[in-house]
């Protein structure tokens, strides 16, 4: 594969065209935000563009209801020679894509099991698949030349090939994704009402359990409204278990000895299945971000650093900011002409924020205190700034 469009550049759809492009895939890069767009191709992910001639791939990088929508009006303008998308619901692009696209045969659905809690083309790592499944969905009508160019996609990103009917793979990230996204977000609200003096006995067990909830919730919207026939089968599978659960521990907290032994029955026999359910899924560490001592959330402060948009600059800064412990969080872009740079937004712990800024500015870096000033203000002679969403 020598070109390559991605047509939406967050945190998965950038991830994509830095994988290929340090493999030497040439990557064309659109979205409908042009800061994203930018922020992008400053990472070195590809050229801010279109193709001038068909590509060998397109990577349809939107929210599910969105894929039907954009494939065909990337099929209309004839922008590749095949198709594939990396939603992580199926079904419903699938039948979008036979009804709507005018070449079906050109398309196959695809979903990397990869992503962070973090969303947006800062986020992107050209690492995010390494070792990943990535499911491929062939329909019917696909074609072998378009299922070929997806399977080459999914080996230039080391990731390994699943085939599934998308029917099948919706069941299953309902119940392996989707719903427990909806688990950890039911957990993280608890914590706006628990008693005081929670966080501190907040351990890394519960950051384990609630750290998904994070993700972007305009995005999870629109991917649990896709697969909701299979996420409400889900709940209403967990409701009968929490129906079963409850009473179980109303008895250990005030009934008889008969309702104690019944209710603790229960709650082993539930706590076993949970075991044995774990005992298919192989183990899988993940890093710690931001975490303090025994889990617990670090006050984070702001650091706005100025960059320029040349090739490599802006992947430059961030691995500088990453040795003294920022992370990128979102941009702005300058959108009174391409050369007038970026303005990226580190978050870093309280006690290192100011060490982030005098190492960057020692570096020759413009860099401040968010709460200490800001380098481009709106209404500055001849700046105006975007914020780059980082959904």
């Amino acid at each position: 594969m020598r070109t390559m469009a991605v047509v939406g550049t967050g945190l998965i759809g950038t991830s994509v065209a830095l994988a290929v492009s340090r493999r030497g895939v040439t990557v064309f890069l659109s979205d409908r935000d042009p800061a994203a767009e930018r922020t992008a191709a400053a990472l070195g992910a590809g050229l801010a563009r279109p193709p001038g001639e068909p590509v060998d791939l397109a990577v349809i990088a939107v929210p599910p209801s969105q894929v039907g929508a954009v494939l065909t009006e990337a099929q209309e303008r004839g922008v590749a020679r095949a198709y594939t998308d990396v939603a992580s619901v199926k079904a419903g692009p699938e039948r979008a894509a036979l009804r709507r696209a005018p070449e079906p045969a050109r398309y196959v659905g695809g979903h990397p099991l990869a992503g962070r809690e973090r969303s947006g083309p800062l986020a992107a790592r050209a690492d995010l698949f390494e070792g990943r499944n990535w499911v491929l969905t062939p329909s019917g009508l696909t074609s072998d030349e378009a299922f070929e160019r997806a399977l080459e996609l999914v080996a230039l990103c080391d990731a390994h090939p699943v085939v599934m009917h998308s029917g099948d793979h919706d069941a299953a990230v309902a119940v392996t994704s989707h719903v427990p996204h909806l688990m950890a977000s039911l957990m993280a609200a608890r914590l706006g009402e628990g008693p005081a003096g929670l966080a501190r006995v907040a351990g890394q067990g519960l950051r384990d359990a609630t750290r998904i909830a994070a993700g972007d919730s305009r995005l999870w919207g629109d991917i649990l409204q896709a697969n909701a026939p299979a996420v409400a089968g889900v709940l209403k599978d967990l409701h009968a278990d929490l129906s079963r659960l409850v009473p179980a521990v109303d008895a250990l907290a005030g009934g008889g000895e008969a309702e104690r032994d019944l209710g603790m029955r229960t709650l082993v026999d539930l706590l076993d299945r949970g075991i044995s359910g774990l005992a298919g899924i192989p183990a899988a560490g993940h890093a710690r971000t931001g975490d303090g001592p025994g889990g617990v959330a670090r006050e984070r402060h702001g650091v706005l650093v100025r960059v320029a948009e040349r090739p490599g600059e802006l992947a430059r800064l961030i691995a500088a900011a990453a040795d003294l412990g920022g992370t990128a969080e979102d941009a702005r872009a300058d959108i009174s002409g391409a050369g007038q740079g970026l303005t990226v937004r580190f978050a870093a712990p309280a006690g290192t924020a100011d060490r982030l800024v005098t190492a960057l500015a020692a570096d020759g870096w413009d860099a401040v205190r968010e709460d200490g000033g800001h380098p481009v203000r709106e209404g500055s002679k001849g700046h105006r700034e975007t914020r780059i969403p980082t959904a």
